[in-house]
């Protein structure tokens, strides 16, 4: 089996420079790459702060994109988000910016359409199932406790 061979520090800038122009990272997924490398821990905490310096790496850009992704592509919700952030070792202060950059009002609309568009798929379902199948979904999707009694009050009262 072939080891992969020790990069030189220099060599291992450049590979996060292209690792970190391509896409938005966390300090985290850096780290990893970096000791996946075969750099020692001082060598990685070196590199990490010039990618900070060249603006390679942002935590709190890394933690706006990654929140405004996860929303209007997988329409997670708050809870979903600050948790894979906070697994990702992103800063409470970071994490507190992310968040208010999710829309108000975009946010309840996309609440009502996933849990309208559950509630339809579970038609045939007794009510009480339907009723649990839907609050789970949004439960694991990331959304509010209270967020989600008041959507499937307006649900039921619907039919």
């Amino acid at each position: 089996m072939a080891f992969p061979q020790k990069l030189t520090p220099e060599q291992a800038l450049q590979k996060a420079r292209h690792y970190c122009g391509y896409q938005e990272r966390c300090h985290q997924e850096v780290k990893e790459k970096l000791y996946s490398y075969g750099l020692r821990s001082q060598e990685v905490e070196q590199l990490i702060s010039q990618l900070i310096e060249e603006d390679y790496l942002n935590e709190e850009r890394f933690a706006i994109q990654f929140a405004g992704g996860k929303f209007r592509m997988k329409s997670w919700g708050r809870n979903r988000i600050k948790n894979e952030l906070k697994q990702r070792q992103v800063s409470e202060y970071c994490i507190k910016k992310a968040m208010k950059e999710i829309p108000e009002d975009g946010y309840s609309t996309t609440l009502e359409k996933l849990a309208s568009t559950r509630w339809e798929s579970l038609k045939g379902e007794p009510p009480l199932a339907r009723l649990k199948k839907t609050q789970d979904h949004l439960l694991y999707k990331g959304y509010e406790w209270d967020l989600i009694q008041d959507i499937l009050k307006d649900l039921r009262a619907r039919g």
